[in-house]
């Protein structure tokens, strides 16, 4: 027994499968030319369903919502649309509205059959074909409702038009009747199909002027597997996703499942969505880093020409060649971040793995930055043996790619893949003509951001490449092989990367002290001058021109930026000395920005620590022989409670107590028994736990703003205790 076969034979009497005979109580089949006629062609779907929706699990489940709803988004692109109402109803089914046009539901003359019928029933049939009703649509093979319909065990769809509703079911793509009785809908309900004719049934009545599709089905069990399930997360992606792409388009859903796990487990759950600011607001909705430009829009149009099977008079396809307008919309920013986030549409369908128009937008960035950037190599300091490559141009970059044309050629059913030519020579014009002029605008705002963001691309290559040099030196080197660090690197002996310690040290002075106080077998020292680079104001280039940001990044020998790699650091533990006052606080500060910019994962791993130097010395003096005592004390407030209570036991200590403003005035047992020694010290880990609070205050005290930072410190200003200010 064959596939059809079989399916067939499970069957219930007296109910129908599409393609399939019917048979009545007495056992004769009601089987006419007509079902052969309608259902021919769905039969094939039933077959083989992962051509036409790639699979027959929840993916496939929830591509079929796709094209349903695309229909109505459709709409709203001719402007006949304003609200899409999509509802998941308890009992499997998924239900969805819009308030456009409405389908038609004259007679279409070639069949006989009503606009509603043949919409369902007849495969590559519809307004998207040969300049139709639809300059631009989301589907293009005109397939997505009568394959929803022939893989459903129900479906029902109302359309409002003319004043009047039309109604009309079907069975698995077989038009006919189902008697509920009294109950709700169900595709278990008793179910006659048309025989002679289709009946387009008025079932009520609308005000004048009211129109809209309403499409309720219920998905197959004996195609779809058993766990297959809507997926609310990815509704609403794809919903929020939407709104931005037809602006102003008004996307609700309502979640009647209850299921656990998902936002409606104890109750109906609504969501709405609506946005007025298209394509840029969207990129501004995925950017999750600080901006380096505003948000640009690119856009133009361009022609080609194809030739395109027409339905001519006598209802035969021809070859035609027309000419097709592709329009091109494009919204990208970039950021101070290292991650690339671009969302490509064709007719607002998602391309996920890109196609022509996406290889013509990366084609003329990376062509527009490279003839930018040599025009203005002396200024960024370019070399002729330096180049740019693709990625350097894309890091940071948010953005949204649209274009809009009619029957785009796609790779399968799925869309994924945009296959029309000719998009990617028209892409590639609009792009980079748009791009160069924002790039060589002399408008203030907009040279500004440019400046930046050329400096950003040139500093990504440069990272780019010292990472690469970084990498060949990242592993341990004995003593004979570290010429390649830097010469003021005092290295330990130990190659066991748990155990050893690299102190990043304040000064020269503060060097001689911790040398001697070191544990040689597995504490290494790097001095730093004076302050560093202020590295969130600065871009990439500067950081890595810094001698000190530089030595840095090479003796921790992981690299930087997002080619950070955790497992090349060379110390478990990076600790920073600085002096315990108020300049020692603030290089703490620009060494934790280097950090929490360029080697952000050193962090978040726990690895990087402050040390605590003590900032007083109390000598205890002790009667007769005895050797006088030390404490120390590491803030104000414990100094004062020391001192209260050594008076408290009439204990005598030198005044006034020694007060340390560096670490060099420390002598080297007491800087290792303090601040270095294990036994003793203490040390401080700097934490992430709340990484965009972080950022926020790192862009704050550090960042280009200076208005917010100044508001910051007038508003501390009045509870600060000016006593305490050591001037």
């Amino acid at each position: 027994m064959d596939e059809v076969s079989r399916a067939v034979a499970v069957q219930p009497m007296g109910t129908s499968r599409a393609g399939a005979p019917r048979r009545t109580a007495g056992g004769a089949t009601d089987y006419t030319a007509r079902h052969l006629s309608v259902l021919e062609g769905l039969e094939a779907v039933r077959k083989r369903p992962g051509m036409y929706i790639g699979s027959t699990d929840s993916r496939g489940l929830m591509h079929c919502l796709w094209e349903i709803i695309d229909n109505s988004v459709d709409e709203a692109l001719g402007g006949h649309c304003t609200r899409i109402d999509v509802v998941l109803h308890a009992d499997g089914s998924v239900e969805v509205g819009d308030n456009g046009r409405g389908i038609p539901v004259d007679i279409e003359p070639k069949t006989g059959l009503s606009g509603v019928e043949v919409v369902y029933t007849k495969l590559h049939a519809g307004g998207k074909f040969g300049g139709g009703s639809y300059a631009a649509s989301g589907g293009l093979h005109g397939v997505g409702a009568s394959v929803v319909n022939a893989l459903s065990a129900r479906l029902d769809v109302r359309v409002d038009r003319g004043g009047r509703t039309h109604a009309m079911s079907f069975r698995r793509g077989e038009p006919g009747l189902f008697d509920d009785g009294r109950g709700d809908p169900s595709p278990e309900s008793p179910f006659t199909p048309f025989t002679d004719r289709s009946d387009l049934r008025v079932v009520g009545s609308v005000k004048r002027g009211v129109t809209g599709t309403r499409v309720r089905y219920w998905a197959d069990g004996q195609i779809f597997l058993e766990d297959a399930a809507f997926t609310y997360d990815e509704l609403v992606t794809r919903a929020r996703q939407t709104s931005y792409l037809v602006p102003g388009l008004t996307i609700e859903l309502r979640d009647e499942r209850g299921l656990p796990g998902t936002p409606g487990e104890h109750g109906v759950h609504t969501e709405t969505f609506v946005h007025d600011g298209g394509i840029a607001e969207f990129a501004e909705f995925l950017a999750t880093d600080e901006k380096v430009t505003d948000v640009w829009r690119l856009g133009g149009s361009g022609t080609f020409r194809e030739n395109v099977p027409v339905l001519d008079e006598r209802g035969h396809m021809t070859p035609t060649e027309v000419e097709r307008e592709c329009t091109v919309d494009v919204a990208l920013r970039w950021g101070t971040g290292y991650d690339t986030e671009v969302r490509s549409f064709v007719n607002i369908i998602a391309t996920p793995k890109g196609g022509t128009h996406m290889a013509g937008f990366e084609q003329a960035l990376v062509k527009t930055f490279k003839k930018v950037v040599d025009d203005n190599a002396r200024r960024l300091k370019f070399g002729r043996d330096d180049k740019l490559e693709k990625d350097d141009v894309l890091e940071g970059l948010t953005s949204v790619v649209t274009v809009r044309l009619a029957e785009p050629q796609f790779e399968g059913q799925t869309k994924e893949v945009l296959g029309t030519a000719a998009v990617r020579r028209i892409v590639a014009e609009v792009v980079e003509r748009e791009l160069t002029a924002l790039l060589t605008s002399t408008k203030r705002v907009e040279k500004a951001q440019a400046g930046l963001l050329l400096e950003k691309v040139v500093g990504a290559m440069r990272t780019r490449v010292t990472a690469r040099q970084h990498k060949e030196v990242s592993r341990r080197k004995n003593a004979l092989e570290s010429s390649s660090l830097p010469a003021k690197l005092v290295d330990c002996r130990s190659d066991d990367v748990d155990r050893t310690e690299l102190f990043i040290v304040e000064g020269d002075s503060a060097l001689g002290t911790a040398r001697r106080a070191r544990t040689s077998e597995f504490q290494a020292l790097l001095p730093i001058r004076g302050k560093i680079l202020n590295v969130q104001k600065a871009s990439v280039a500067d950081m890595l021109k810094n001698a000190e940001c530089a030595s840095i990044i090479q003796v921790i020998g992981a690299g930087s930026g997002r080619t950070f790699d955790l497992d090349a650091v060379r110390y478990g533990k990076i600790i920073l000395m600085s002096d315990a006052d108020v300049d020692g606080a603030h290089i703490r500060t620009l060494l934790l920005t280097l950090f929490f910019r360029y080697m952000r994962p050193l962090v978040e791993a726990g690895r990087v620590f402050a040390a605590v130097p003590p900032l007083h010395r109390v000598e205890i003096v002790n009667p007769g022989a005895k050797k006088n005592e030390y404490v120390y004390t590491y803030s104000d407030a414990e100094l004062h409670r020391t001192l209260t209570g050594l008076d408290k036991r009439n204990r005598t200590y030198k005044t006034p107590p020694q007060r340390y403003k560096g670490l060099g005035e420390m002598d080297a047992d007491q800087l290792a028994e303090t601040t270095m020694d294990p036994r003793y010290r203490t040390l401080r880990r700097v934490r992430t736990s709340d990484l965009d609070a972080a950022a926020k205050v790192f862009e704050l005290l550090m960042g280009n703003e200076v208005a917010p930072r100044k508001d910051f410190i007038v508003a501390g200003a009045a509870g600060l205790d000016r006593e305490r200010i050591d001037a």
